[in-house]
């Protein structure tokens, strides 16, 4: 079983940037695909940003799309998320997540969960 421990998150102002990291650790897979989520306060769990196994594609939330890129680093077991131009909107706690599963840019597919890492814009 994969562990993840996300970290990077922290408090910016609105149009700063900010790069999060998603570590795994344990039983990795190169066959498994990744993605980040959010979850704001009173909110439900959101898709944001997802990579294929071999890197070969990206999904991205129409919210976040031109502005967050997703990306991996097979040697560095290490999973990315750069942010740019972030807004209040953007503020939730992030999680990584992996799934062996082809079904890829649904929740439900995902089984390895990270604890998250807390990201706050303010105005």
């Amino acid at each position: 079983q994969v562990h993840l421990v996300e970290s990077g998150g922290g408090l910016v102002q609105a149009g700063d940037s900010l790069t999060l990291s998603c570590v795994a650790s344990g039983r990795t897979s190169t066959n498994y695909n990744l993605a980040w989520f959010r979850q704001a306060p009173g909110k439900q769990r959101e898709f944001v940003a997802g990579i294929t196994w071999n890197s070969d594609r990206t999904a991205y939330a129409n919210s976040v799309d031109g502005r967050f890129t997703i990306s991996r680093d097979l040697a560095k077991n290490t999973l990315y998320l750069q942010m740019n131009d972030l807004k209040p909107e953007d503020t939730a706690v992030y999680s990584c997540a992996t799934t062996l599963s082809p079904v890829w840019v649904k929740q439900t597919a995902y089984d390895n969960w990270g604890q998250g890492t807390q990201v706050t814009v303010s105005s």
